[in-house]
């Protein structure tokens, strides 16, 4: 009986001691969507990958506690030009047969002086890991929420393009990243 008492109330300590985790979130992913903005002979594109996973924590009074990880399905790649997919799914660009997917996970969560949110995370794309800054816009609805994230990377930081379209000149080295997210609660 002591035994049990003991346990119980060293079991208590722990459950009070314990960090409370972040609010989690389930995507729903016949409404959520993750596009990237680009220039090719400086003319602007869009593209988007259509399958990506994605843990969220998050509590807009904690972010503290707030945690993304993210997975991409990098030969989900669509721009709405064939030929253009496929050059791109190829060695001189993502090279899926080596990097199937991508990876994002935050490190922290910050406000800035304005008092936005960001995240700081890694990706690791087609073997490279760079740091990432991500702007987050969270707006809860009650058992739902949406998530916007945007991102500015450099495709030459990751090997994105290689001999002739390493040039910046034919595809713009800045690429914009979007994501729009519908979240439900976890319950």
């Amino acid at each position: 009986m002591r035994r049990a008492l003991i346990a119980m109330g060293t079991l208590g300590l722990l459950a009070v001691a314990a960090p409370a985790l972040a609010q989690t979130w389930q995507i729903d992913a016949a409404h959520s969507t993750l596009t990237f903005t680009n220039t090719y002979q400086n003319v602007e594109y869009t593209g988007q990958f259509r399958r990506f996973t994605a843990n969220i924590a998050y509590d807009p009074s904690d972010i503290a506690r707030a945690k993304f990880d993210v997975k991409v399905d990098i030969s989900s790649l669509d721009t709405r030009n064939s030929e253009r997919d496929h050059a791109a799914l190829g060695p001189a660009f993502f090279d899926t047969a080596k990097f199937p997917d991508a990876y994002f996970a935050t490190t922290r969560f910050r406000k800035t002086a304005d008092g936005k949110v960001v995240a700081d995370g890694e990706l690791k794309l087609r073997g490279v890991t760079r740091p990432v800054v991500l702007e987050v816009q969270f707006v809860p609805h009650g058992d739902t929420a949406t998530l916007d994230v945007t991102a500015q990377l450099k495709r030459l930081d990751f090997g994105i393009g290689t001999g002739q379209w390493a040039d910046p000149s034919m595809i713009g080295d800045g690429v914009t990243v979007h994501g729009h997210l519908l979240l439900h609660a976890s319950k």
